[in-house]
C-alpha cells in the first residue's frame, strides 16, 4: 500500500492518471487477448482464418520456415537453424561474467568458423549453398554480429583520430565521420550494390552480401565513433595529467587509463546504437537480400494469405522486441554492475 500511494496515487493528478490508464487497459487488454489467443486460428487453414474473428497465426505456422531461413534449400534448414542457435549461444555466453576467460577469444573464431561451414557447406558432405540464398533470421543475426564486431574497433580509432593533435589525421577523421553521418544508410547500400562493382578491376567481383556488410560497417563506425568521442570528452583532464605524471606513453595512457573509463561512460549510448543497427539490417531488402522483415513482406505476397499483414508484422515486432529488449536489459544490468564495482 505504501508503494501504491507513493508511486501511483501520490497526488490527485497522479491518481487520476492511474485510474485513466487502468480503465484503458481494462478496455483494451481483454479484447486483444480474445483476438490474439482465445479466438485465434493456429493451424494453416485460410478458410478458417477468413471465417473466424480472431488472429490468423496459421500464416506463421505455414510460412515460418521461409521467414526464419529465407530461400535456403528446404531439406537443409537444419543448418541455418543450428547456425542461429550457435550464434545466439555465443552472444549469451559473452554476456555472462563467469565466461569472461581467455578461452572466450578462441571460442568466438571457432564458433564463427562452424557457422560458416554450416551455412556455406561444400565440405564434410554438406551441399554448397551460395550466400545469395541466405535469408531470414540468420541473415539478420550475421549482419548484426559482423557489422558491430568490425565497426566497433574502427569507431575507437576514428574517435581517437578526431581528438588527435595532428591536423591531417584529425581532418581525415572528421571528414569521414561527417560524410557517413550526413547520408542515409540506403544511399550507402545502393552505392555498394550498384556503384562499387564499376570501380573494381575487370574480373574482380565482390558478392552482394559482402558489399552490403562493408557498407553497414562503415556506416555504423561513424555513429559509434561519436559515441566513443563523447565518452572521451567526459573524462576529467586530471586523469590525463595523472597518466602523464606516471610517465605513460600515448598508447599506454589510452589503453590503460582513458579508454576503459570512456567506454564505461558510453555504455548507454553504445547499446542504443547497437539496437538501432540491429533494426537497420532490414534495409538490405532494397538490394535484394532477404532478412527477417523482408521474408515476411515476401510471404504476404502469396494470394492465399493476403490480408493477414497485422499478424505478420506483429510476429516481426515480437521477434525484434525480443532481441532488442534483451540487449537493453543486459545493458542496464551491466551499468549497475559497473556502478557497484
Amino acid at each position: 500500500m505504501k508503494w501504491l500511494r507513493e508511486n501511483l496515487f501520490a497526488n490527485p493528478l497522479s491518481g487520476l492518471v492511474t485510474l485513466l490508464l487502468l480503465f484503458l487497459l481494462w478496455k483494451a487488454v481483454p479484447p486483444f487477448i480474445d483476438w490474439a489467443l482465445l479466438d485465434a486460428v493456429w493451424h494453416p487453414d485460410t478458410k478458417a482464418c477468413r471465417a473466424g474473428e480472431g488472429a490468423c497465426w496459421g500464416f506463421i505456422a505455414e510460412k515460418h520456415r521461409f521467414i526464419l531461413f529465407g530461400t535456403y534449400p528446404y531439406e537443409e534448414h537444419w543448418r541455418p537453424a543450428a547456425a542461429s542457435a550457435i550464434l545466439i549461444g555465443l552472444w549469451v555466453c559473452s554476456g555472462i561474467r563467469i565466461f569472461w576467460k581467455w578461452w572466450l577469444a578462441l571460442v568466438w573464431p571457432a564458433g564463427l568458423a562452424l557457422i560458416g561451414t554450416l551455412m556455406w557447406g561444400g565440405i564434410l558432405g554438406l551441399p554448397f549453398v551460395e550466400n545469395e540464398r541466405w535469408g531470414g533470421l540468420i541473415l539478420t543475426l550475421l549482419l548484426t554480429t559482423f557489422g558491430l564486431a568490425f565497426a566497433f574497433p574502427l569507431a575507437i580509432l576514428l574517435a581517437l583520430a578526431r581528438r588527435s593533435s595532428m591536423p591531417v589525421i584529425q581532418g581525415l577523421a572528421v571528414g569521414y565521420i561527417e560524410l557517413m553521418r550526413g547520408v542515409p544508410l540506403i544511399s550507402l547500400l545502393f552505392m555498394a550494390s550498384v556503384m562499387l562493382p564499376l570501380f573494381l578491376p575487370q574480373g574482380v567481383t565482390i558478392d552482394k552480401l559482402a558489399r552490403a556488410q562493408i557498407a553497414m560497417i562503415l556506416f555504423a563506425a561513424a555513429y559509434l565513433a561519436e559515441v566513443v568521442r563523447g565518452g572521451l570528452q567526459a573524462i576529467p583532464k586530471e586523469q590525463y595529467e595523472m597518466a602523464d605524471s606516471l610517465g605513460l606513453g600515448y598508447w599506454q595512457k589510452t589503453l590503460w587509463v582513458v579508454l576503459p573509463q570512456a567506454l564505461r561512460i558510453a555504455v548507454p549510448p553504445l547499446v542504443n546504437t547497437f539496437i538501432g543497427f540491429f533494426k537497420d539490417t532490414s534495409l538490405v531488402l532494397i538490394i535484394g537480400l532477404f532478412d527477417l522483415l523482408s521474408t515476411i513482406k515476401v510471404s504476404l505476397q502469396d494470394p492465399r494469405w493476403s490480408g493477414f499483414g497485422v499478424e505478420a508484422y506483429l510476429f516481426a515486432a515480437l521477434m525484434y522486441f525480443a532481441f532488442c529488449h534483451a540487449m537493453s536489459r543486459y545493458s542496464r544490468r551491466f551499468e549497475r554492475r559497473l556502478d557497484s564495482a
